[in-house]
């Protein structure tokens, strides 16, 4: 299919250009569950199947996504795409068949040093539990664990018995839903819930946090729940509503390496439902001032 005839990868994955990353990974595991053709059997299935893999190869992708915003569909074509972009560039060629299907994609690049997939259908294994269709020999067995939030954030330890023998599983700090650890014998997933207080966008994490509008008005302190207790932070006066307060360094733990990602604390400014008159005779005296 030639570049202009491509449709837009943000309207493949149903989400808007200016969709965050965990927006658009959540619209990609809706789309590619309703139609992975072991599940769906109409005509047109492995069809979309591939089309919303494609867009989130891209879109996953903060390098490939800057240069798709900028130069669409052409940048990842034969003619024009970019070198080791994974797509276009020079790489090698695979095939894989489904069925009466053929998807067929070149692959460059080294997908560990842009965080994108050198393999398309590595994304599978974490949604739908298959090996990728170009992995050699018997598909080791999988183990499957559910953590609460605070286990991903602290790690933490589980048990397996794997042909008749325990073993104990080190679940390092900083996991994501949908993490993968590989041992020799078998393989493990994660599935991380999600948390009351924090959601997490890749290592940061994004707090709503509610202040009275006189300290959003006329300035203080207010106590912000961050992974290790509460801290505080100062309130500026004329605070407006939805204003971002980032707390370097109090994100999740980087998986590989040091350091930890950042949070974003954003204010929700609490407006009074009941008033006295005394209040309200106030909030007057301040509107006609204004």
């Amino acid at each position: 299919m030639s570049p202009a005839a491509k449709r837009d990868f943000y309207d493949v994955l149903e989400v808007e250009k200016s969709a965050s990353a965990e927006e658009i990974k959540r619209s990609y595991r809706k789309l590619a569950l309703q139609y992975h053709p072991d599940r769906n059997k109409e005509k047109d299935a492995a069809e979309k199947f591939k089309e919303i893999n494609e867009a989130y190869e891209v879109l996953s992708n903060s390098k490939k996504k800057q240069t798709y915003d900028q130069f669409g569909h052409a940048a990842f074509s034969a003619q024009g795409g970019p070198a080791g972009d994974g797509f276009g560039g020079p790489g090698q060629s695979r095939t894989y068949r489904q069925g009466p299907f053929t998807y067929s994609y070149s692959v460059g690049g080294n997908p560990f040093e842009d965080g994108g997939f050198s393999d398309p259908f590595e994304i599978f294994e974490q949604f739908f539990g298959g090996a990728s269709p170009f992995r050699r020999g018997p598909a080791k067995p999988r183990y499957s664990f559910k953590i609460p939030f605070q286990d991903a954030l602290k790690g933490t330890t589980r048990k397996i018995v794997h042909q008749g023998k325990e073993h104990e599983i080190k679940i390092p700090a900083g996991v994501d839903d949908g993490t993968r650890i590989r041992f020799n014998e078998f393989d493990v997933s994660i599935d991380v819930q999600p948390d009351e207080i924090f959601r997490r966008e890749g290592y940061d994490l994004y707090v709503d946090h509610e202040i009275p509008f006189t300290l959003a008005a006329l300035g203080g302190n207010t106590e912000v729940s961050v992974p290790d207790g509460k801290i505080k932070i100062k309130i500026r006066p004329g605070t407006q509503p939805m204003t971002m307060v980032r707390l370097r360094g109090k994100g999740m733990p980087f998986l590989r390496g040091h350091g930890h990602g950042d949070e974003y604390v954003r204010l929700i400014i609490k407006v009074p439902q009941n008033l006295s008159r005394e209040q309200k005779k106030h909030l007057e005296e301040l509107a006609k001032a204004r």
